[in-house]
């Protein structure tokens, strides 16, 4: 996933540990410096290409996810043109990732590659590095759509594959046909 020549942090290998440890479904990375909510993949699936939309097997269930947090989100979901983020909102308050701009490394992809866990992106705000003063405003704007995000858990297929014995099968690979991606069960 990562180049030879990219370094991984150790703090970034303990989170890819851990992420691989205990089986996610769901995820948020919470940014700042725009209104928009991005979903994978974010390298594009051709590196020469910046801009260039590149969707997953998943790609109707990503936008569902980014759906229930813009939509959730006063300003995100405001049909303002007038406000930070004014190009998104033709959009809907989402896009993806590849398609605003490529980059690798991405936990996003990380996650959905070599996990189960679906993650977004949230552009949180205007602001990249916002003021102490705007903080609260900003939890306030955010809070009910991240607690509608999470909700989206509970969507989907979900159960316990066990064997003859009711013993929980560790590992066992599900497939959905129509999309080319497995996900495994957990320990």
């Amino acid at each position: 996933f990562f180049s030879p020549l990219f370094q991984v942090a150790p703090e970034t290998k303990a989170v890819m540990k851990w992420l691989r440890s205990i089986p996610f479904v769901l995820s948020a990375s919470l940014h700042g410096g725009e209104l928009v909510v991005t979903y994978p993949y974010d390298y594009s699936r051709h590196p020469m290409e910046e801009k260039m939309f590149s969707p997953t097997p998943d790609e109707k269930v990503f936008k569902m996810l980014a759906k229930a947090y813009a939509d959730a989100h006063p300003v995100i979901s405001d049909q303002s043109e007038l406000r930070c983020g004014g190009n998104f909102v033709k959009r809907g308050g989402i896009i993806n990732g590849a398609e605003w701009y490529s980059f690798t490394g991405g936990m996003a992809d990380f996650n959905y590659l070599h996990t189960n866990c679906f993650e977004v992106t949230v552009e949180v705000g205007c602001e990249k590095f916002p003021l102490e003063e705007e903080l609260f405003t900003i939890w306030h704007e955010n809070k009910g759509a991240l607690l509608n995000y999470m909700e989206m858990v509970h969507r989907g297929i979900k159960g316990i594959v066990s064997d003859k014995f009711g013993n929980p099968i560790k590992n066992a690979r599900i497939s959905v046909r129509g999309i080319q991606h497995d996900v495994t069960t957990g320990n």
